[in-house]
């Protein structure tokens, strides 16, 4: 029933028009206005009720209704004449400032200001007058709910007569006993009516055949779908689309289930010798079936009989096996509850005797919700002990469980003591909440599934991030849901609603969840065009074109921050919101914004031409400072520097623009190598020339224009000093080149009798005698000694450098 409320919750909230309906709205016509001479008489009333307190819940509840329409006009006035009235203001802008205190102005302009002011202020008066009552009727529809609330809270207080009083149970038998007499009385009195046999014997064969198709599916039909649901899991294993299928059909064990328990109490009803208490009776028995079945689908979700890789639940089969047999139970006792209170009907009886009746119910019920929290906490247990990363889903079991444990012993408690009505306000919803739980579990894994199957993803692919969004929408949406079981009356949550309707206020619009909603929407359609405009250029268009990948990655990215400004303009406007009460606030901003966000706005805009004029592209080797790499990509922000050494560096776009470059690759893969390279003195320079020459010209990377060319740089302190300079074609390929020309300078040299010297050093040892291990001869001594002063041996020191050699940096070759 809550379930049932919940959706009708939502489809009023679906069908509510927007407030920016009723804010571009131009006149309202005196039909529509309010009524403000009633709307005084019933706020009068409703005053005068809520100070007398005595009042009657249904009678509150009426009245507040009254006053809730009454609200909802009041709403929708206080944007009357909008359009109107913004009109009239530019009109009054239009004419100029007003003049200052002794200052004059022209009299037809001083007249047309007074006239557009009168006029602006009869249109305003409506929705001043709208406000001040809106604010009434809320500030009474508080009072209502405050009192209500109030008694509910004393309702669930109050103390009945203790069940485990054996003085009770004389009124709890006294109360079946009653109502078993009136139920005996009733049919007896049915079999004695002409009338009632007569139309029991017409409606014979259709009870019979109703009562056939009831056994015939909860006999066999229930077991061959719950065979059929488990074998198409079995037999699916990774497979999603089988997965898909049989967690639809799971459904099943509980649409077919529920029609033959309807067809039977319609069968029951129609023999006409039931009397109104079986009337009751069948009623709960459609409740019951429904409880049941419901039950016993969801342990078959969340206790599954085959072990997946898919199950919520990581537990054990024989805890799974527990876990099923308490979801029946539990079932059981909830659907059982419903037709003993329909039998008994509680509001006829005294509250010793509900108290009796309903406390074995609640002590059952506690303690299954006690072992259903244990396997929850055992669940959160095995992860961890598994090694397992905890998930937020295992974390909420483990307290989920834990509160169940909580509820499930504490509820038979207070129902021993007497607050049976606060004992089954806290265990039926906690009850409630874990199906609720169950249900959402199943949608989300549904969810999914479908996502997995539609995409062609694989049963071990990370999960996706669609599906996490759309199952945390199914969380928030589900949250009124579990308000409504915890005792929240419809009427708060309409008021929730309400308060959201009304929104805040930004200058003189109004914005309010419809408003956001219809952004989001309006932005999402958008930001999903661009994105699909963005694909078919990348994908169909521009790699037709002669434009290189760098500027078809700047096209790309440009139309999507077109398309994204211009998507929120549309959204913006479409919303209804106006942004010209925030021309203040953003002035205001602008300074701060300037100093705090000035590096931000700086990169951002060196994107944009990083972007347009593509000085650097992606694929690009460019050195920046200290940093030289591969670009691997370039946003508004920053641009990403993949080093030779694997490793990625992020620059901030500014420093790409205002500081020095260097772009080895951008307009030509052409450059220039250096080989540096000393002979002894006495080589033959032009044989080396001429050796050095052969070298350079065998290269295969070398250009012929210019060709290799060979320089006699300097004469060395070691060596005769000459350098090989080419120009290759591809100078991401210089250390290759350079590493090939060592080796084959190596060679030749050696066959041709070359000699590449090494720096040599003569030493000057002070005492050779002590490392012979000689012993020194004494010495005469000195009349007058001084002071011995140490000294540090003396050696040649000879720079070991190579001679005028250019070392290029390493490329691409070298990472």
């Amino acid at each position: 029933m809550r379930i049932i409320l919940l959706a009708l919750f939502c489809a009023m909230a679906i069908a509510t028009p927007p407030n920016v309906v009723l804010a571009q709205t131009t006149e309202q016509s005196s039909s529509t206005a309010p009524d403000y001479d009633a709307w005084r008489s019933v706020a009068t009333q409703a005053e005068g009720v809520i100070d007398a307190g005595i009042a009657t819940d249904d009678t509150l509840n009426e009245l507040r209704q009254e006053l809730v329409e009454f609200r909802s006009r009041f709403l929708a006035a206080q944007d009357a004449n909008q359009s109107r009235i913004a009109s009239l203001r530019e009109q009054i802008s239009a004419l100029g400032p007003v003049p200052e205190d002794g200052a004059t102005e022209a009299p037809e302009i001083a007249d047309r200001r007074a006239e557009l002011s009168e006029q602006l202020t009869a249109l305003q008066s409506p929705g001043i007058a709208a406000q001040e009552a809106f604010r009434r009727a809320d500030g009474l529809i508080r009072q209502i709910d405050v009192m209500l609330r109030e008694r509910q809270a004393e309702a669930l207080l109050e103390l009945w007569p203790s069940p485990l009083n054996p003085v009770n149970w004389v009124s709890a038998a006294d109360a079946v006993w009653g109502r078993s007499f009136t139920f005996y009385t009733q049919v007896v009195g049915a079999l004695d009516d002409p009338a009632a046999l007569r139309e029991f014997r017409s409606n014979l064969p259709i009870v019979l055949l109703l009562f056939g198709f009831a056994g015939f599916v909860l006999l066999r039909g229930r077991r061959w779908i719950e065979r059929a649901v488990a074998r198409l899991l079995q037999e699916g294993g990774a497979r999603k689309s089988k997965r898909v299928f049989a967690e639809v059909a799971s459904l099943a064990q509980i649409i077919v289930p529920v029609t033959a328990v309807v067809a039977m109490a319609v069968a029951l009803d129609l023999t006409g010798l039931i009397g109104d208490i079986g009337s009751d009776i069948t009623t709960a028995l459609i409740g019951f079936g429904i409880v049941y079945f419901s039950a016993r689908w969801a342990g078959g979700e969340i206790f599954p009989v085959v072990d997946t890789p898919q199950m919520p639940l990581k537990l054990p089969e024989a805890r799974r096996r527990e876990g099923r047999f308490m979801s029946h139970l539990m079932g059981l006792i909830c659907g059982a509850s419903l037709v003993i209170l329909a039998f008994i009907n509680p509001d006829v009886q005294t509250d010793a005797a509900n108290s009796v009746i309903l406390f074995p119910i609640l002590v059952l019920a506690g303690i299954v919700l006690a072992r259903f929290g244990s396997l929850l906490v055992l669940h959160a247990k095995l992860c961890t002990e598994q090694g397992d990363d905890r998930r937020f889903f295992d974390r909420m079991m483990n307290i989920l469980g834990r509160g169940a444990i909580v509820i499930g012993a504490g509820a038979p408690v207070f129902a021993a003591i007497g607050y049976v009505q606060a004992a089954e306000a806290i265990l039926f919803p906690a009850v409630i909440s874990l199906w609720l739980v169950a249900l959402l579990i199943f949608i989300s894994q549904m969810v999914s599934d479908v996502y997995d199957m539609v995409a062609g993803r694989k049963h071990d692919d990370p999960d996706a991030l669609i599906p996490a969004l759309i199952s945390f929408g199914l969380v928030l949406v589900s949250l009124p849901v579990f308000a409504l079981v915890w005792g929240v009356r419809m009427t708060e949550l309409l008021e929730v609603w309400q308060v959201l309707r009304e929104g805040f206020r930004i200058g003189e619009t109004r914005v309010s969840p419809t408003n956001i909603l219809s952004f989001i929407v309006i932005f999402s359609i958008g930001y999903m065009l661009t994105r699909m405009m963005q694909g078919a250029l990348g994908s169909t268009v521009l790699p037709k074109t002669k434009i290189d990948k760098g500027g078809q990655k700047a096209v790309i990215s440009g139309t999507g921050y077109i398309g994204i400004f211009i998507s929120g303009l549309v959204a913006i406007s479409t919303a209804g919101i106006d942004l010209s009460g925030l021309a203040l606030v953003a002035g205001a901003l602008s300074v701060g914004i300037g100093f705090g966000l000035q590096n931000i706005v700086s990169n951002f805009i060196s994107g944009l031409i990083l972007l347009i004029e593509r000085p650097v592209a992606e694929g690009d080797w460019i050195e920046v400072g200290t940093t030289m790499g591969t670009v691997r990509s370039i946003s508004v922000r920053s641009t990403v520097i993949e080093t030779f050494d694997r490793t990625d560096v992020i620059v901030p776009n500014a420093d790409l623009i205002s500081g020095t470059v260097t772009n080895w690759t951008r307009f030509s893969q052409t450059g220039r190598v250096i080989i540096p390279v000393g002979v002894a003195y006495g080589s033959d320079t032009r044989k080396v020339e001429r050796i050095l020459k052969e070298i350079g010209d065998a290269q295969p990377l070398a250009l012929l224009d210019p060709a290799p060319a060979v320089h006699f740089t300097n004469f060395g302190a070691d060596a005769l000093e000459f350098e090989l300079r080419i120009i290759i074609s591809d100078v991401g390929f210089g250390l290759s080149v350079r590493t090939e020309v060592r080796h084959q300078i190596a060679e030749r040299f050696q066959q041709e009798g070359i000699e590449i010297p090494f720096a040599q050093r003569d030493i000057w040892l002070r005492n050779p005698e002590v490392l012979r291990g000689d012993t020194p001869a004494p010495a005469a001594p000195d009349p007058d000694p001084e002071p011995a002063q140490p000294k540090a041996m003396q050696y040649d020191e000879i720079s070991d450098t190579d001679a005028g050699g250019d070392v290029d940096p390493d490329g691409p070759d070298g990472r």
